[in-house]
């Protein structure tokens, strides 16, 4: 992390972060790239941090020989007591406290599914229990001397804490994040009952939503501060487009909801220092990102064409993200670009997508998975960056791609609109365009942003200035835990007997 100077341990405050993965113990998505970066920026500005998650059977592999069982809870209707077992998280001083619960969550598969891709199916009584014990932790009913001043909880896993921590007479300041609001954790109403949760959270107020459980809704109904990744996606989830049925919600708990974005972590996605590229290179010395480039090319058997321009896509191919306008406008593309494309998802994508590559040997690029060294090949060794999403809370792919001098060709949503800067002939006059944006999800409108990007190709000049405008930028998570910082206060000096 960053050096950062710290005036005085007069501000220090105690979080509690809540989340059901971080990187690099578990990830399943960006929330574990936030849990496994922003507890590390909030203790270079002098914060007490500690980090709660589930004991996964992954996460005690991982970190088996520092384990230390520092506290045991018994929980109402569990037979076994549950452990909190503490270790650091790697490569930080970041405490981590696992709530191990072996029948729960010492098991083979994924954090929310079992290997066949099926939710499992006690998800509910899971981290209803994990809830249980962030609450105990957070009112230091676990023998450990050690209460939170704010407790940061984190998308529907955590969601009950708020509301829990709620009933209480003494209890911290409570803040929820939202990083997608498509999961809500919503359960049938007789899982409320299953629960034996209190009663007195089964109203609209509380965890009730149209009849259903909602683990979200007791972060976005009961948290004294929500906030969300993003300015732009803060403003769209209070509406019917976004707002999958609790933007009244949001909209009537507006003046507590803050978009906050997320930031970008530069010790892992710098062109400067990456060990994953063949040859590193920066804003003043752009001669590596042709050394990327070709070895690209070569990786997914294109010709090595310097003049040729490449385009790349890293993530997820579902509709979300927008893979069926990609499938739609690329043979159009493909005959003025090369296209190198990384993802898995979507079956019927992925037939479509292997089709086009057999049509199109030597102009597409396809593998279809994930592989974390040619996700840093593409970011590096592409020129633009392709991320037609329909919806997207923040991002992380659009701010690698311009720390890479890679320019991305996003849709104007969530916080592809707060970090791109489009390159219009104004913007471009005055020097702040770093890329392409287009407003409409369709495979029309993206096309015509790649083509005016394909257009501007042949004047290097231009093309580098927007490279190097786009690789000056800084997303880096200081400013985002320096926001987050700022509400943790607020939120302290506000809170009930604060």
């Amino acid at each position: 992390m960053p050096n950062v100077h710290v005036e005085s341990d007069l501000y220090m405050s105690r979080i509690l972060f809540a989340s059901s993965e971080a990187h690099p113990l578990v990830k399943t998505g960006g929330l574990a790239d936030v849990s496994g970066s922003l507890p590390p920026a909030l203790a270079a500005l002098g914060e007490e941090v500690r980090l709660v998650l589930p004991a996964y059977r992954s996460v005690l592999d991982r970190l088996r020989r520092q384990l230390k069982n520092v506290a045991s809870l018994t929980l109402p209707g569990l037979k076994e007591p549950v452990a909190i077992l503490e270790a650091r998280l790697p490569e930080t001083k970041i405490p981590v406290w696992l709530v191990h619960s072996p029948i729960h969550f010492d098991r083979v598969g994924a954090p929310y599914a079992a290997s066949n891709g099926r939710d499992w199916n006690d998800n509910p009584n899971r981290f209803a229990t994990f809830c249980r014990v962030v609450t105990e932790l957070a009112c230091d009913r676990a023998g450990l001397q050690w209460r939170p001043d704010v407790v940061h909880c984190n998308d529907w896993q955590s969601g009950l804490v708020p509301a829990l921590l709620a009933l209480e007479t003494t209890r911290p300041a409570t803040i929820f994040t939202i990083h997608n609001l498509a999961y809500q954790g919503q359960f049938p109403a007789e899982v409320f009952d299953e629960l034996a949760l209190p009663e007195a959270l089964w109203t609209m107020h509380g965890v009730e939503f149209y009849g259903q459980l909602s683990f979200i809704k007791g972060g976005l109904a009961c948290a004294d501060w929500i906030t969300t990744v993003s300015p732009t996606y803060a403003a769209e989830i209070r509406t019917a487009q976004f707002g999958y049925g609790l933007e009244g919600l949001l909209s009537h708990r507006a003046t507590r909801l803050r978009g906050i974005l997320n930031g970008c972590d530069y010790r892992v996605w710098d062109p400067r220092q990456d060990s994953l590229l063949p040859q590193n290179f920066d804003r003043d010395n752009l001669s590596g990102k042709a050394a990327n480039k070709q070895a690209l090319q070569q990786h997914f058997a294109l010709p090595t064409q310097a003049e040729v321009p490449l385009i790349g896509l890293v993530g997820r191919l579902v509709e979300q993200k927008g893979i069926d306008l990609v499938i739609q406008a690329l043979p159009e593309l493909l005959e003025r670009a090369q296209v190198a494309l990384v993802g898995t998802g979507d079956a019927k994508a992925e037939a479509q997508l292997r089709q086009l590559a057999e049509r199109y040997p030597g102009r597409l690029g396809l593998f279809l998975g994930y592989d974390e060294a040619l996700a840093h090949l593409v970011e590096a060794g592409a020129d633009l960056f392709l991320m037609p999403s329909r919806f997207e809370p923040c991002g992380l792919n659009q701010l690698y791609s311009l720390r890479y001098g890679t320019l991305p060709v996003v849709r104007r949503t969530g916080g592809l609109a707060d970090t791109v800067v489009d390159a219009t002939p104004a913007n471009l006059e005055n020097g702040s365009a770093t890329g392409f944006v287009f407003d409409t999800a369709s495979a029309a409108a993206m096309g015509q942003a790649v083509h005016r990007a394909l257009d501007l190709w042949p004047d290097s000049e231009r093309w580098q200035q927007l490279m190097r405008t786009g690789m000056a930028q800084d997303f880096s998570w200081e400013q985002s835990a320096r926001d987050y910082q700022a509400l943790y206060r607020e939120a302290i000096a506000a809170r009930p007997g604060g």
